[in-house]
């Protein structure tokens, strides 16, 4: 069902888009709790869950700060290896990207940086806003998300979310998070939001300029 529906160039605009209702596209490796995470802020509650054939899509909302209220459609795409190609299908014209990182699995840390690095680059996502999710993080050994930036090579994207630079480049915020408790994932929610908001003011004025 996924990976038929993975196919179809226009599958956002496949459903009818709620005034306000922001789409976001939830990617990551295998077993980086991207599921656990969707659940976890659609229900706030731990879901038990099984690999992603296809994807997830649920409606949440907001709950902190300035995200307080605002719809989100979030699409939980399969992270194997065997689907990352459809996630291209996933992104196009999304206004976030949610990247969930597995913080202690050092071993794929480079296997996840190119796929992050993949998908932002793609021309279709020129600018997305990125929110890594750096889930685990009530585990040992889980990486500090400072550190995580630079294993990640998060600053060849451009600016962060508190210093994002004009142009093609992407605003981008590493958000430490646990899916299983909840932790840090409505905060995520709220710092893309907000980098949301600040990617469209900012279209705002260059169209202005152009003019």
């Amino acid at each position: 069902m996924g990976a038929n529906m993975g196919k179809n160039s226009s599958l956002l605009d496949a459903l009818p888009s709620a005034q306000g209702t922001l789409h976001v596209v939830m990617l990551g490796l295998d077993s980086a709790g991207k599921t656990t995470a969707l659940y976890r802020l659609k229900f706030d509650q731990y879901l038990n869950t099984v690999p992603t054939i296809g994807f997830n899509c649920e409606k949440i909302k907001g709950t902190v700060g300035k995200a307080k209220g605002i719809n989100f459609l979030v699409w939980d795409v399969g992270g194997q290896e065997k689907l990352r190609p459809l996630w291209k299908s996933y992104t196009r014209c999304t206004d976030g990207i949610v990247f969930v990182l597995d913080s202690v699995d050092v071993e794929r840390m480079e296997e996840a940086k190119m796929e992050l690095i993949r998908t932002a680059k793609s021309p279709d996502n020129s600018g997305v806003p990125i929110l890594v999710l750096a889930n685990k993080q009530d585990l040992p050994g889980a990486r500090e998300p400072k550190e995580l930036e630079k294993l990640l090579g998060l600053h060849e994207l451009g600016g962060n979310a508190h210093g994002s630079k004009e142009g093609g480049t992407h605003c981008w915020h590493v958000q430490p998070a646990c899916a299983i408790t909840g932790d840090g994932l409505h905060e995520g929610m709220e710092a893309l939001y907000d980098m949301i908001q600040k990617r469209r003011k900012l279209a705002k004025i260059n169209k202005k300029k152009i003019r």
